[in-house]
């Protein structure tokens, strides 16, 4: 089931019928963003496993690519940096 990657609020959405003007009902963050798309990843190129995808350098903001599709899950990325930062505070903290 999609969900958003802002808050993890679960989403019925059927299919990838995602308007660049739809929020998300939970937090009213704008859905069709690179975040909210299967394609994000923070681990390659430009944050996008699309190879012919133009991508625009807000993650955050609804656009207009094509090739965007509804990711599964939500809170892909922004829980994995807080982990990863918690972490790393936790290495490097003096004893």
């Amino acid at each position: 089931m999609p969900g958003c990657a802002h808050c993890g609020g679960k989403l019925d959405i059927v299919g990838n019928q995602v308007g660049r003007r739809d929020t998300c009902p939970h937090c009213g963050e704008e859905l069709r963003s690179c975040r909210n798309c299967r394609h994000f990843d923070e681990t390659v190129a430009k944050q996008c496993k699309e190879p012919f995808a133009e991508v625009p350098s807000d993650k955050d903001g609804a656009n207009f690519c094509d090739l965007f599709q509804i990711s599964e899950g939500g809170l892909n990325a922004k829980q994995g940096k807080d982990d990863l930062l918690s972490a790393a505070e936790a290495l490097f903290r003096k004893k």
